[in-house]
């Protein structure tokens, strides 16, 4: 059986982290005004490195990757959305929506490639089918359940959902398809309203708006015998269901998220949380604010 929590990481170090124009017609929860990039990106490396720290000190192997100015790559701090690492030995690589968000993976392929570090790896590269519009942007479109091999995908224009069928092909996984909606928009992202730990799932059910697959949703989720740990949509606007479980010394497990999400958790969440796992949690504002991600999309795991 696979390993549902990882303790080895990639993160990048941002070049000049800032608003990503690409990006922020279909991310509604990125946000813009005129500070200077050069400001916004110094917070977003005090934050970065904040939580990197964190994560190190609990006894997690955090692999940084230092990201160039050159190419351009506002991103980059997100890398989850381009790569995914699997037990079953495959390294897979994504097609991206945004075209500068392509040339993350053309920078750092071969460093995470070299940090997964197995002799015989086997390499899946969908990249090229961005070429083609069709977009699926990792562990954000996807949400593994790797114990039970099911996959959570919510469909947007950046997750297709015919190649998302063709990954969990490969891996021999599940498919469970759904859409979800936030103020009338389509979320553009699997990961914004679901993560899944060890016992554990964070899920945003009331942006399911069609009953049929909220309970298909529900159903498969308890047959996995996951605890569903239910947030609202304002949470989900605080990045509650950005979040990720790690594990660190001994074995012990925690759940990453963000300050803005921490606050958000009422007494009855944080003690379901609280039950077998810590929390960790850092300010990340200046990442949300402009990103429009969270804790969960700066952390690559490797397996």
């Amino acid at each position: 059986m696979n390993n549902q929590v990882t303790n080895r990481i990639v993160m990048v170090r941002p070049a000049l982290f800032y608003f990503n124009k690409e990006t922020a017609v279909n991310n509604h929860y990125q946000n813009f005004n005129n500070e200077a990039a050069e400001t916004v990106n110094k917070k977003a490396l005090a934050e970065f490195d904040a939580l990197a720290e964190k994560i190190s000190e609990r006894g997690v192997e955090v692999n940084i990757i230092q990201d160039t100015l050159e190419p351009s790559t506002p991103d980059s701090i997100f890398p989850n959305n381009w790569f995914s690492s699997h037990e079953e030995g495959i390294l897979f690589f994504y097609p991206m929506f945004a075209e500068n968000r392509r040339k993350e993976l053309e920078k750092f392929r071969n460093k995470v490639y070299d940090i997964v570090g197995r002799k015989s790896l086997k390499i899946i590269d969908y990249s090229l089918k961005a070429k083609e519009n069709i977009f699926l942007e990792g562990t954000g479109s996807i949400v593994l359940d790797r114990k039970n091999k099911k996959a959570y995908c919510c469909l947007s224009p950046r997750s297709d959902e015919k190649l998302f069928r063709k990954f969990c092909e490969e891996l021999n996984y599940k498919p469970v398809v759904f859409r979800a909606f936030q103020e009338g928009y389509p979320v553009y992202h699997t990961n914004v309203i679901m993560s899944i730990g060890e016992n554990r799932a964070v899920i945003c059910l009331e942006s399911v708006t069609d009953a049929e697959e909220r309970e298909i949703l529900r159903k498969e989720l308890e047959e996995s015998r996951k605890e569903i740990i239910e947030i609202s949509l304002e949470q989900v606007k605080k990045f509650l269901g950005n979040t990720l479980e790690l594990r660190g010394k001994n074995g012990k497990r925690f759940v990453v998220m963000s300050e803005t999400a921490y606050k958000s958790l009422n007494e009855e969440q944080k003690n379901m949380i609280l039950k077998d796992t810590d929390i960790l949690y850092s300010s990340v504002e200046t990442i949300e604010y402009y990103g429009g991600g969270s804790a969960r999309c700066m952390i690559g795991e490797i397996f």
